[in-house]
């Protein structure tokens, strides 16, 4: 995707906000808004024709639960990356969007500045949380269930390791000695390997298949 603009989809009911998020984005260079839908339905619709590489989803629709329908709308276009636009969510909802695929969160009260560095790191695969929050949520993680249960290699191990501890795929790189393209290589493995749609959803996972001992 060098080269081209990310193309950004908001899903929310609140139509001046999700309006006025989409504009703000595609005031960005490196970005391009291709759509705003008001309900699931809508949103079902678009990304198949606005082939959108991230979603921001609200997880309070008019016509059902953003979360919940997360898998669904994952299968309607693999590699998509779903970011949940939050206000004050419990930990409950969070740990239900991990599950379920989404690859972070979008704080609603957050900078325009912020939100459009938020879908940048969603594009480039990285998990979309805070590290407190993660080692916060992270006890609370079942698993999304799916794994095939194949032996994850020792550097696979690794690097699960260090996202776990909240690290960026470059910091990461930094630890391991190895560059930022290595280190997608092996979460795009390991995930593989999970069946995970997000480095968030392979953490989840890896809680559930004790690929985490002590976590």
């Amino acid at each position: 995707m060098a080269g081209s603009p990310i193309r950004v989809m908001i899903a929310d009911d609140h139509d001046v906000l999700a309006t006025s998020l989409a504009t703000v984005l595609d005031q960005e260079d490196d970005l391009v808004s291709v759509g705003v839908a008001g309900t699931l339905a809508q949103a079902r619709t678009m990304i198949g024709t606005a082939a959108p590489d991230v979603l921001l989803l609200d997880h309070r629709m008019p016509d059902g639960d953003g979360v919940a329908a997360i898998p669904e709308l994952l299968r309607l276009r693999p590699g998509l990356r779903i970011a949940v636009l939050t206000a004050s969510p419990g930990d409950h909802l969070l740990v239900e969007a991990i599950e379920a695929g989404a690859c972070g969160f979008v704080s609603k009260t957050r900078s325009l500045a912020e939100v459009a560095a938020t879908v940048r790191a969603a594009a480039a695969g990285e998990a979309v949380i805070s590290p407190e929050l993660l080692a916060r949520l992270l006890p609370r993680l079942r698993g999304g269930g799916g794994a095939d249960r194949q032996q994850l290699t020792e550097r696979e191990r690794e690097v699960l390791d260090l996202v776990a501890e909240g690290l960026s795929n470059a910091a990461i790189a930094e630890r391991l000695t190895v560059s930022v393209h290595t280190v997608r290589n092996h979460i795009a493995n390991l995930s593989a390997k999970l069946g995970a749609h997000s480095k968030l959803e392979a953490l989840a996972i890896a809680v559930r298949e004790g690929l985490l001992p002590g976590r």
